[in-house]
């Protein structure tokens, strides 16, 4: 308590602003009493020029005291200026005068943004009170907008991380959000049900790339999230934790926000330096737990996700015949191949066939419209489907409309492309069926590419199919079949692309492998969708 009986602010700075000496001193002396430390100034100009050194140094005073009749511009228009600057908008202004004060002058002052006004000589213990309570509305008002500011810094994290696509950038948006939550660096671990670890570090905060530690640290994580759920914090001493995980080479404390889901497969941890807490500390205000929990909630679909899109490529990858185990078909070479779509997108239903049948070679390009482990399912039904039909029937109109039959039966909701091509490799003769699917291109000795001109409605929607198209190919002709994953793209007309990979396929190199490797080099990267692609010419 201060002598008086009131109590005061110790270590407040006061930056007092009057042109006359005499006043200058009084005024702080009775602030040295109270306290405060003082910094006195006899201009608008000097105290502009004072505070921007102080702002530079991180040492703005806490409060200022203003002489409304200054020399050079009155106490008013220096607030206002204070005012029109962000970073000194927050200081709190307290205006005197020594004349006779008139109402109109009072608002004047709290028109300019001034927080209180004083009539001097004032008693000693009215100064020190209308500075006290200028500091704490200042400081009130500070701690609100430091409150909003860092819940919509959470806000800003968590909209992030639920839009995030995989584990690892998801990862890497709650590194993001908790650095700036903590102004600190920052690791995040994601471990699923696999035990395998997904570490994001913040942008602009590199970790040390041991991965050595990083895996111990996940390590560490796992165990302490065993047999728990919810989130919670704890601080790790550095005997235990990994060192460098935040710097290289150095080493220290761990705070660790893990949170996991409900039925524990789940864990995220949100990991930083820890520091000393004291109260307010960003460190206890609950933010830390509620961006760990938004960050499990995320990652629980996306985990799954990843799951399935393994079992998925598995699926293809299965039934889909390697390159290299293509059957021998007698007459013909044929060169495939199957990019699954890139980890973010959703696997599809492409897929490819190169059959023997009695009367030629069969070959198929087709796609399951949709995306999933269901999509993947159906194609290899399709799949399986047409090698059967194959055994007794080769007419590729009289093989579309079977296929069309067997999803209207067994898989009502599902719609497909396909090509169908019968190629006789003794004439050269081929024959194609067309269900909503790009035609081939046929691709002439000189240059010449043009699609075939053959068309029909998809499968599954039992419409009648239209006569088989005809062609020929001839010994330095070649055929591409492709499903729309290589060209589609977001915002250009499907035709567009189209015309793309036919200038392009003209002019890529004559041998198989080298025209399906141009193609994919130009077209296929980072794409969204599965490609399928299958190119033949007579042996």
């Amino acid at each position: 308590m201060h002598p008086s009986g009131t109590q005061h602010s110790p270590g407040t700075t006061v930056l007092v602003v009057d042109d006359v000496a005499a006043s200058r001193y009084a005024m702080g002396a009775v602030l040295r009493r109270a306290g405060h430390r003082v910094v006195p100034v006899a201009s608008g100009g000097e105290a502009l020029i004072e505070l921007d050194v102080r702002l530079r140094d991180g040492t703005l005073p806490d409060v200022a005291l203003v002489d409304v009749g200054l020399p050079d511009m009155s106490g008013f228009e220096l607030c206002r200026r204070l005012r029109a600057q962000p970073p000194m908008a927050a200081l709190p202004v307290v205006h005197f005068s020594a004349a006779a004060t008139a109402p109109g002058d009072r608002c004047r002052g709290l028109d300019s943004g001034g927080d209180a006004y004083l009539t001097v000589p004032a008693e000693p213990l009215e100064i020190q009170a209308v500075v006290r309570a200028a500091v704490r509305g200042a400081r009130r008002t500070t701690g609100t907008e430091t409150t909003v500011h860092r819940l919509t810094q959470l806000a800003e994290a968590v909209i992030t991380v639920q839009t995030a696509r995989c584990p690892l950038e998801l990862a890497t948006a709650a590194a993001d959000g908790t650095a700036r939550l903590t102004a600190s660096p920052a690791v995040v671990f994601v471990v699923g049900p696999d035990g395998e670890p997904y570490r994001g570090t913040a942008r602009g905060r590199p970790a040390d790339a041991d991965s050595a530690a990083h895996q111990a640290a996940a390590r560490l994580v796992t165990r302490l999230a065993e047999g728990r759920t919810g989130a919670h914090t704890t601080v790790v001493p550095a005997p235990l934790w990994p060192a460098g995980v935040f710097r290289a080479g150095v080493e220290e404390d761990a705070r660790l926000t893990v949170a996991t889901a409900q039925d524990g497969r789940t864990t995220v941890c949100l990991a930083t330096p820890a520091r000393p807490t004291a109260t307010g500390d960003p460190a206890d205000d609950g933010l830390r737990e509620r961006l760990a929990q938004a960050t499990v909630l995320a990652a629980e679909p996306l985990l799954m996700y990843r799951v399935e899109r393994h079992v998925a490529l598995t699926l293809q990858r299965s039934f889909l015949p390697r390159p290299q185990k293509l059957p021998h078909l007698p007459g013909v070479d044929i060169v495939v191949r199957y990019v699954p779509a890139s980890d973010q997108a959703e696997i599809g239903g492409d897929f490819y066939a190169a059959l023997r049948t009695r009367d030629g070679v069969l070959t198929a390009v087709g796609d399951v419209v949709g995306h999933s482990l269901d999509a993947a399912t159906v194609m290899v039904e399709i799949r399986h489907a047409l090698r059967a039909y194959c055994v007794d029937e080769s007419d590729p109109v009289v093989l579309a409309t079977r296929l069309d039959r067997m999803l209207q039966r067994y898989h009502p909701d599902v719609t497909a492309t396909v090509c169908l091509t019968l190629l006789d490799p003794g004439s050269g003769r081929v024959r194609i069926a067309n269900a909503g699917h790009i035609p081939p291109l046929i691709l002439r000795d000189g240059g010449d590419a043009r699609y075939a001109d053959a068309c029909g409605p998809l499968l599954g929607l039992g419409l009648e199919r239209p006569p088989a198209t005809e062609c020929r190919l001839h010994r330095t002709d070649r055929l591409l079949m492709i499903t729309d994953g290589l060209i589609e793209t977001r915002g250009i007309p499907l035709t567009t692309s189209m015309d793309q990979l036919r200038a392009a396929a003209a002019g890529a190199p004559a041998d198989l492998d080298g025209l399906c490797d141009v193609l994919l080099s130009c077209f296929g990267q980072d794409r969204e969708e599965d490609i399928a692609m299958l190119a033949l010419r007579l042996g």
